[in-house]
């Protein structure tokens, strides 16, 4: 363990050299170079005189993680794994069976199969549990057991899983694996073209070009962008995205940072596909960064109407730094800002509240920006839309519910106990929903508010100091009416809810391809989209 210990140290030493050369800590070094010797005398003292066996390895990921924790959930230290599955997000390109997959310590679950690609040729569909890859059952693994999955092409996997209680195996080829970033495009009508970017990983542009000249060769005169549930990535690639629709030479967002360097604007470099066709962009609050750099930047230019909720609003950039053994610190080093200079991070992890919780920029202390037009439009709060459809009403409840995987576990159950043949016919009702909370009160599903967490820790304090006596009745009074509050609250998030189950159910049965396919028949912003853009003077309303 000394030896080990001693590498560790060396390792830290290096660092620190490093660390030291760079001119933007100069102003630092005493300071910097003081804790670091602290922390290397206290962690040598420990792994050597603590009383139990330590673990050096365990012990420095504990510290890196507890460090990074008082910063922003966006800079993260990654291990080769990590860097790995960075990798694979940036490129979109890797070799395995076909289908995404969430690990649990007991099993893998496939989430979603990718028409056409090895996991779906063997028959795995959403929903099965992978307990046995090869001779390895993955409750005994105790590496990354997603990893038992991968492989060069062509060779073979065989799984044993469960289904509907049902124990069954399969034999995978394993196959290189595209993910796209455009993962569908088509014509809504005659006039209208819709494109849906999922992802801006380095093919995100190529693909949305391509989408966007084959529309116009179909005959499209408007578009429709959907950026929904698209979490960001590459910068270069949404500036390059913007460029399809705005002139050469466009400012399109500005990083600013304390680090001098870091401080950039950035322009469109290429010839646009077209700056006349009217555009919208669809967007939710799962849209986040780089579409938050396409979507505010276009609404800035007043290049396209945007339509939806309110976007995720992450206003920061961050960069990977190398560190040793295939290690990465990602690092936020500035924050961005649109072309009226508007910087949309809703958070502030710099001046948390007494419960150490990050606070969100209040509505009073946003910013007025204009638009080219002279429009309104604020800071501090992600992309607020034109046109605004509003999300549920409790994302707290709604969260819990999809944390727990209720959503996609009854869409498993139905679609199993459901045999439909006009998909694009399906439509929940109030029958479905009733199932569905019934569903959830047999899966045991809790979940504590802060209301209730506050009212037990003061009747605890209330029974240690013997003063329960007189209030246990009303106490028990207010614990019943909030459980009936959070029934109600599931009520009241009865459209939103019953849009997610849709969904998945949906791809469980004609996959995502056939998801953007019911979306054009059904999907309300589609529609509010199409309308807008059917109507030029309408259209032209909101630009102005």
């Amino acid at each position: 363990m000394k030896k080990i210990l001693k590498n560790k140290l060396v390792l830290i030493t290096m660092a620190a050299t490093i660390f030291f050369s760079t001119t933007a800590f100069k102003n630092d070094f005493f300071e910097i170079a003081k804790q670091i010797e602290i922390f290397t005398t206290l962690f040598k003292e420990l792994n050597m005189n603590y009383v139990d066996e330590t673990n050096p390895g365990d012990l420095m990921d504990t510290a890196i993680k507890s460090m990074l924790a008082d910063l922003d959930p966006y800079t993260n230290f990654m291990n080769e794994q990590d860097v790995e599955a960075a990798r694979i997000n940036n490129t979109g390109d890797y070799t395995g069976i076909g289908a995404k997959v969430k690990t649990f310590k007991d099993k893998l679950v496939i989430v979603e199969p990718y028409k056409d690609y090895p996991a779906d040729k063997a028959g795995l569909k959403a929903g099965d549990e992978i307990i046995k890859v090869g001779n390895t059952n993955i409750e005994d693994y105790k590496e990354n057991s997603g990893d038992l999955l991968k492989g060069t092409p062509g060779s073979k996997v065989e799984v044993t899983y469960k289904r509907q209680g049902k124990i069954a195996t399969a034999t995978i080829e394993r196959a290189e694996v595209e993910i796209k970033a455009v993962p569908h495009f088509s014509m809504v009508n005659n006039k209208t073209g819709y494109i849906v970017l999922s992802k801006f990983n380095n093919k995100a542009y190529k693909e949305t070009n391509y989408a966007l000249r084959d529309l116009k060769a179909q005959g499209a005169e408007h578009i429709i962008l959907d950026l929904r549930g698209n979490p960001g990535g590459l910068l270069n690639e949404a500036i390059k995205i913007v460029n399809l629709f705005v002139p050469k030479g466009q400012l399109v967002v500005t990083t600013k940072s304390k680090v001098k360097k870091y401080n950039k604007t950035y322009y469109t470099q290429g010839e646009p596909i077209d700056t006349e066709i009217p555009l919208v962009v669809l967007i939710d609050g799962n849209s986040a960064s780089a579409s938050e750099i396409v979507s505010g930047s276009l609404q800035d230019l007043d290049r396209a109407v945007i339509v939806g909720s309110r976007s995720f609003g992450k206003g920061l950039v961050q960069r990977p730094k190398p560190l040793t053994y295939g290690t990465q610190v990602k690092i936020t080093i500035s924050r961005y800002y649109t072309p009226s200079g508007r910087c949309i991070q809703s958070l502030d992890y710099w001046n948390r509240n007494n419960k150490g919780e990050a606070v969100r920029v209040k509505q009073e202390n946003y910013n007025e920006f204009k638009t080219k037009n002279g429009r309104k439009v604020f800071d501090g709060g992600g992309v607020f839309p034109d046109v605004v459809f509003n999300s549920s009403k409790n994302s707290t409840i709604t969260n819990a519910i999809l944390n727990n995987n209720l959503i996609f576990n009854f869409a498993t159950e139905y679609y199993y106990n459901n045999n439909i043949e006009d998909i694009n016919g399906l439509k929940l009702n109030d029958n479905d929903f009733s199932t569905f909370k019934n569903f959830l009160k047999t899966n045991n599903f809790s979940f504590e508010t802060e209301t209730e967490t506050a009212l037990y820790k003061a009747f605890e304090t209330a029974t240690k100091e013997e003063l329960n006596d007189n209030i246990e009745n009303d106490f028990n009074t207010l614990i019943k009416n909030l459980n009936r509050s959070k029934e109600d609250v599931i009520t009241e998030n009865k459209t939103f809810l019953l849009e997610l189950l849709t969904e998945e159910i949906i791809k469980r049965y004609v996959y995502r391809e056939g998801l953007y396919e019911y979306y054009k028949i059904h999907d309300q912003k589609i529609k509010k989209a199409t309308e807008i853009l059917n109507n030029q003077s309408t259209y032209n309303s909101h630009l102005k």
